[in-house]
């Protein structure tokens, strides 16, 4: 991982939804494409934070965590939104059966719940977002993966949309 860490301070779900914003609006576009990790215990945001990241970007279905169909996918511009969820996963042999690096890449944006779960099988990520308990409230920790990941954080950081919502620990 390329060490750019960005810390959030996440007091409620509605903070959550506005990193998920935040994500979109500084997403590098559908002309390089990306992949994040959502890490983190059960219950500790990942699905809300991809479902605001989807919503923002343009996607108006109903976006639920894919926990049983394991892969869904959703295009609006020019960009397919991939939504994964590795939790029930085994093992990485099941997870190259998705054919997940297929769907990487310019037009694609990936977001994978429990990439953990998929080892080497699961394309590497741009951005990966640990989100975690910090007693009633969550915490949000972003790093880089990649060059284009980096730029992205770089955006993130001086996003003041974000302000009204989290409060930066980095």
């Amino acid at each position: 991982m390329i060490p750019v860490p960005l810390s959030y301070a996440l007091p409620d779900s509605s903070a959550t939804d506005a990193l998920g914003a935040g994500l979109a609006r500084t997403f590098p576009g559908a002309a390089i494409g990306a992949t994040v990790y959502l890490r983190g215990e059960l219950g500790s945001g990942k699905t809300t934070c991809a479902r605001s990241m989807l919503h923002a970007l343009g996607i108006t279905a109903t976006v639920r965590s894919p926990t049983y169909t394991l892969v869904d996918t959703y295009s609006v511009s020019g960009l397919t939104c991939v939504h994964v969820d590795l939790y029930r996963l085994q093992s990485p042999a099941e997870v190259e059966e998705l054919g997940l690096r297929d769907l990487t890449g310019p037009g694609y944006v990936m977001l994978i719940e429990w990439p953990e779960n998929g080892g080497r099988a699961v394309p590497p990520p741009d951005l990966i977002l640990q989100l975690q308990y910090a007693g009633e409230a969550r915490s949000a920790a972003i790093g880089a993966g990649s060059e284009d990941g980096r730029s992205w954080i770089s955006k993130l950081a001086i996003d003041t949309s974000l302000a009204a919502y989290v409060s930066n620990m980095t």
